[in-house]
């Protein structure tokens, strides 16, 4: 059983000021598979006074230092992956193919990446007299989740140390040990004391001391909505900038040619990967009124052909992350049943066979409509909604009758129409045919936050703008 009783604090780890701790859970067993200890906020204190003193001069390093040290954090990172990868799929329940193939790799991207970026980024600008500086904006805190743990915390620590910030990491308290294990990975690779500082804790003992401190000059978070209004709200008292990653309900919208039942597939497939744990998932598939049996049929031979089962062995899927989390998916099922929406496939309770762990039936909804609960509220699960349309128009107008604006597709052989649509989709990120970017920005629009992560995009959020005017003495 892991046990991990310290914080990364000054380039030491350090005991809390007052021990405090909390078991892990093992999503696939309900076995405890460790305990962490928990942070208060004199220990955040403490990580902000680090980050404060190592701030003046790293912020002062050159280019080749930051690339340096990403490099070898790059380096232990790999060194780390398998380790990395069994973390995963035991804190969260993420099948190993999976954490092999997309929950490790997604992190090693954006180092990678934020190293490339750093080569060339532009901190200087001249216009005319004036001289125009992007400066590193401070001590940054981060709080992030435990769907994807490893991408959310690099893709914040990669940019954030490629631009001179330090910073104050907490893990979400529920999958602990891939933070803990990047913690050791930036020892490792001899990162400046300071520079990066590691806290367990939830959100009350921690995160809202990191939100409110006067010494943390930017908060970033991926979670809920309602987390991230939490963090606002606790933020705004010292004025401190706030970027957020938060909630999805995104479209899927099917064109209506040869290459639906394709389409349809790869939906369902993108839908159900990491069990639906995902604020991007395209948990509203839009299909025409015309070809809805068509669509359903599709929809249905890809559900059953997906396995749900013991993580560490070869299935598609694994477990929901908790308790809590499997009786809200649920909850919502149910919902949708009582609603009126049409079962197609799964359902309620756990899959034929698996009496423990927190399994979920991949689940299909047809005859669903935008104001019932399951195409409104982000369900976090295994479970994909089918709608209708009569027309392009009604189905973007449908895409973008939703309070959240993260993320929205568009899959068919027209091109040219896919563009047209994705043109007009209210999101902040729309693939069009299943392709994927890891530099293209991330972020939402309405209450899917502010902000942008991944690639060049990314680095703006960890500066501030200084304009030196007469810096260059006017020519006559």
């Amino acid at each position: 059983m892991r046990e991990y009783l310290k914080f990364y604090i000054g380039g030491q780890w350090v005991s809390p000021v007052r021990l405090r701790t909390r078991e892990v859970t093992n999503p696939a067993t309900e076995q405890t598979s460790g305990r962490i200890a928990m942070g208060s906020a004199e220990d955040v204190d403490q990580a902000v006074n680090a980050g404060r003193r190592a701030f003046t001069d790293w912020a002062r390093t050159k280019r080749e230092d930051r690339l340096a040290l990403l490099r070898r954090i790059f380096t232990e990172y790999q060194r780390r992956a398998d380790e990395l990868a069994i973390a995963v799929t035991e804190e969260m329940g993420a099948p190993a193919s999976l954490a092999r193939s997309a929950q490790v790799p997604f992190g090693a991207g954006h180092i990678s990446s934020a190293s490339e970026i750093l080569k060339t980024f532009k901190f200087e600008d001249s216009r005319g007299s004036t001289k125009i500086v992007k400066e590193p904006i401070g001590v940054c805190a981060f709080i992030t989740p435990w769907n994807w743990p490893l991408n959310q915390i690099a893709c914040k620590v990669a940019p954030a140390i490629a631009t001179g910030c330090t910073m104050i990491l907490k893990p979400s308290e529920v999958a602990p040990f891939t933070g803990q294990i990047f913690a050791e990975i930036m020892d490792a690779a001899g990162v400046p004391p300071g520079v990066f500082n590691m806290i367990h804790g939830d959100g009350l003992e921690v995160g809202v001391p990191l939100a409110s401190h006067p010494g943390v000059d930017m908060v970033s978070i991926t979670g809920s909505t309602r987390a991230g209004i939490d963090v606002a709200r606790n933020a705004a008292i010292t004025v401190k900038r706030v970027h957020q990653e938060l909630g999805g309900k995104s479209p899927n919208i099917i064109l209506d040619d040869a290459v639906l039942a394709l389409s349809v597939g790869r939906g369902v497939d993108h839908m159900m990967n990491n069990s639906g744990q995902s604020c991007s998932a395209p948990s509203r598939m839009l299909v025409p009124h015309s070809r809805m049996d068509e669509g359903i049929a599709a929809a249905k031979k890809a559900i059953d052909r997906i396995t749900v089962g013991d993580p560490t062995k070869d299935v598609r899927l694994g477990p929901v992350v908790s308790k809590v989390q499997w009786d809200k998916i649920q909850g919502l099922i149910a919902k949708g049943i009582e609603e009126g929406a049409t079962l197609v496939a799964g359902g309620l309770g756990p899959p034929q066979g698996l009496s423990r762990g927190y399994f979920v039936k991949p689940t299909l909804f047809a005859n669903v409509t935008n104001d019932m609960t399951i195409a409104r509220e982000e369900i976090f699960g295994p479970v994909l909604s089918i709608l209708g349309y009569s027309t392009l128009n009604e189905a973007i107008e449908i895409g973008n009758d939703t309070k959240y604006g993260l993320s929205a597709y568009v899959n068919g052989a027209d091109l040219e129409k896919a563009r047209e649509i994705a043109g007009q989709l209210r999101a902040g990120q729309v693939c069009i045919n299943g392709a994927r970017d890891m530099n293209a920005p991330f972020g939402g629009y309405k209450m899917s936050g502010n902000g942008r992560e991944w690639g060049e995009y990314a680095f703006n959020e960890f500066l501030e703008i200084k304009a030196m005017v007469g810096y260059a003495p006017q020519t006559a």
